[in-house]
């Protein structure tokens, strides 16, 4: 028996959702179906436009869906709600605050789950002078500040927008690690999203991969990798028969691809586990993203009835 990806112990929930900025437009979010269970640390990946952003601030209660629905712990998404904490990709923070008044105004509006300590070890105020002014910081200044502000909240899911974008290589691997060490300590669920693959592996262990607006890929990072193969074989691509090929090229004489395996592999074949950022790009770059997407999103579907 399958297990029902739409168990009460999901965190964030999506039935068909779908989001148009104008009546009769291009759907930013077309048809999404997938659920995240609690505890993950999910990457939300998927190229500039792919429906990222709007799918956050659907899930934080910012916008409402076109069609469909996106259900947090349960209930429909809304705005305010006080498990979640959510850092925008633009870092919105009141300009002519200092940074010690933004800190009390977190405290203010948290009153009941606010860590201060926590707050100020990702700011580090020895960095700043009292009267610094959140608009004279740095992108990077900003950033660690809005980052000290989702996670002073203590919620228990973080949505988070490119949230070390602005840092340099040191506050990157900095950040990242206190907020590893945050998750460790309050098995909170995470969404991050990033466009660096690379740096996601190292701190995640689901993913969900959107690709024009639609849910490409959404499981666990172990579990996809080890669904997928990369195959170096003699012939060419029509040897490939009986298998899924996401995405395959030319390589000397024979054929290099990336394939979900459908049987056995011929033994004259090189075979290998792909890496997360080659199973992303290859499922980006595939010219049949809907078809090679319809098995996850049809299991959804299937076992909510």
């Amino acid at each position: 028996m399958l297990p029902n990806p739409f168990s009460s112990d999901a965190v964030l929930t999506a039935r068909g959702l779908t989001k148009r900025y104008r009546r009769g437009g291009p759907a930013v979010l077309d048809d999404c179906t997938f659920t995240l269970p609690a505890g993950v640390v999910c990457a939300l990946v998927g190229v500039n436009g792919a429906g990222k952003s709007t799918l956050m601030e659907l899930a934080f209660g910012m916008q409402r869906p076109t069609s469909g629905t996106v259900e947090v712990f349960g209930e429909p998404a809304r705005l305010s709600h006080p498990r979640i904490a959510y850092l925008a990709q633009d870092r919105p923070l009141f300009p002519r605050f200092t940074v010690s008044e933004t800190l009390r105004f977190g405290a203010r509006t948290n009153p009941g789950s606010w860590d201060a300590e926590l707050a100020e070890r990702v700011v580090d105020l020895s960095r700043f002078g009292r009267r610094d002014r959140i608009g004279d910081l740095s992108g990077g200044e900003r950033t660690r500040i809005a980052l000290a502000l989702a996670l002073g909240k203590r919620a228990d899911l973080l949505l988070l927008d490119e949230p070390v974008a602005d840092l340099d290589v040191l506050a990157r691997k900095e950040l990242m690690g206190v907020l590893m060490a945050y998750v460790a300590d309050t098995g909170s669920t995470v969404v991050m999203s990033s466009h660096v693959v690379a740096e996601l592996a190292d701190a995640c262990d689901h993913l969900l991969l959107l690709e024009r607006g639609r849910v490409r890929l959404c499981d666990g990072i172990d579990e996809l990798i080890e669904s997928h193969a990369v195959v170096d074989l003699p012939g060419g691509p029509e040897c490939l028969a009986g298998h899924t090929v996401v995405e395959s090229r030319p390589a000397g004489r024979g054929t290099s691809a990336l394939i979900r395996p459908g049987g056995d592999i011929p033994a004259d074949w090189q075979v290998r586990r792909p890496s997360l950022e080659e199973l992303v790009l290859a499922h980006l770059t595939s010219r049949e993203p809907r078809d090679l997407a319809l098995p996850f999103v049809q299991l959804a579907k299937d076992t909510a009835a």
